[in-house]
């Protein structure tokens, strides 16, 4: 009768699998998994599983050396499980604590870090479809009463998902105790963390004492938690398709940068949610999004905003959103006498040629004209730097650049992104935009050394 029930249960678990498997779309039969598998009950319970089912998998396993011994002993039963079950295995050791100091982030999160980066990494180069982790339901319940503590959007309401990029999740059908009968009708061997029983750490306080505590005011509050999620989940699903219609109305990209229509955006109620929205694929927190909707009745332009991956600026017309990149604004790049080619941050084409009567000089600011006996070689091309003056053509006194760029109504990004040609101390042209009076051709020119900038 035992052997019976355990077979029903090994029925009734493969039957569950594979069938959440299928209704959330998580992978193909034939294509290549890799688990991520920690040693502990739920990720055996996940490696038995794909085997049972005939799923092609290899095996991953991080030793965070956290736990001393305990550590390597996870190591040593992984390796022994992915030899048990003659799949790939792949393992590294990280110096978890050091990379958490140097970055400065808790030893969760720097575990958590380390772990995908490394996953994404041998999923890339071992050709694998997927990379499986063994979050359950239990795990989904608690990250919404996390969240919920600390504070969240919908989404963070809507618990862990079933598939985020190439992160699958195929045990989110299962509570807790079914991975624990699982082990025991199986017999499969697992490691323990005791560190999961440490209540001063948030999640398990909430594992070990608040969800027990809810069930006890409403014995069924774990399926009435999931049933609650699963709406949430709708109701995201259902704000994100609002969204991405809106945003097609809203956004422009051009090149790197995004540019929200601000007129349109006064328009929108709650306009602090719409903001936090279509912000969201840029990493704004909620306080900054909170201080950058306070910019719409301050009316003042050019303050900038900056989250871990990208940098806002509240212009005149629009909010324009651009990635943070390596700081440019000492760079230098030399151009000598022979000329042909120079590596440079902008394409430019250069040809010198006889100033014959029947020349006529391009009318576009892409295109430079310059008298080559009043330049003295290496040319230098630098961005600009406040102090910079020149002398705009068809004027006689000198002008700053920051001045001309005020009086073109240039953004602070169109600023940023202007290279200077420089002679010495002397701007020669500013890029695509204006040529300097003192290098200009005259009808005494003998040589000109035409300069075409490419778009």
């Amino acid at each position: 009768m035992q052997f019976e029930q355990v077979f029903l249960n090994q029925f009734i678990m493969l039957d569950l699998f594979k069938n959440y498997i299928r209704e959330h779309n998580l992978f193909q039969p034939n294509e290549k998994v890799l688990l991520g598998i920690s040693g502990g009950l739920d990720s055996v319970v996940m490696m038995d599983l794909f085997h049972r089912s005939g799923y092609p998998f290899a095996v991953a396993h991080c030793n965070f050396q956290l736990r001393g011994n305990d550590s390597d002993e996870d190591e040593k039963l992984v390796r022994r499980l992915a030899q048990h079950y003659q799949v790939q295995y792949y393992g590294t050791r990280f110096n978890t604590g050091e990379y958490a100091r140097e970055n400065s982030i808790s030893i969760e999160m720097a575990a958590r870090d380390l772990r995908y980066e490394w996953f994404e990494n041998i999923r890339e180069k071992g050709d694998f479809d997927w990379i499986a982790v063994a979050h359950h339901a239990d795990d989904s319940r608690e990250t919404f009463l996390l969240n919920l503590i600390r504070g969240t959007g919908i989404r963070g309401l809507r618990g862990i998902q079933p598939k985020v990029g190439k992160v699958i999740r195929p045990l989110l059908f299962a509570n807790r105790n079914d991975l624990i009968q699982y082990t025991i009708d199986f017999q499969l061997e697992f490691r323990d963390d005791q560190s999961n029983w440490d209540t001063t750490f948030l999640r398990n306080k909430i594992r070990h004492e608040v969800l027990p505590l809810l069930e006890e005011m409403n014995p069924s509050f774990r399926e009435s938690l999931s049933e609650t999620m699963e709406r949430l989940n709708e109701a995201g699903n259902l704000l994100n398709s609002m969204v991405e219609r809106k945003r097609a109305f809203l956004v422009k990209e051009i090149g790197n940068q995004v540019f929200i229509d601000l007129e349109k955006i006064r328009q929108l109620s709650p306009r602090q949610t719409w903001l936090f929205e279509l912000l969201r694929p840029y990493n704004f927190k909620t306080e900054v999004v909170r201080e950058i909707s306070k910019t719409f009745e301050e009316g003042i332009s050019g303050k900038k905003f900056f989250s871990s991956t990208h940098r806002l600026i509240r212009d005149r017309e629009s909010l324009i959103i651009s990635p943070l990149e390596e700081d440019v604004s000492f760079r230098r790049y030399y151009i000598d006498a022979g000329i042909p080619h120079i590596d440079s941050p902008i394409e430019l084409e250069f040809s010198i040629l006889e100033n014959t009567p029947d020349f006529q000089i391009p009318r576009t600011n892409t295109t430079a004209c310059l008298d080559l006996d009043k330049l003295t070689f290496p040319l230098i091309i630098r961005k600009w730097q406040q102090g910079d003056y020149f002398c705009p053509l068809g004027m006689k006194g000198m002008k700053k650049v920051s001045d001309f760029f005020i009086d073109r109504k240039f953004s602070i990004p169109q600023k940023e992104a202007s290279w200077l040609l420089t002679c010495g101390s002397k701007i020669v042209w500013i890029i695509g935009h204006r040529l300097d009076d003192r290098f200009k051709i005259t009808a005494e020119t003998k040589k000109i050394l035409l300069i075409k900038k490419n778009e």
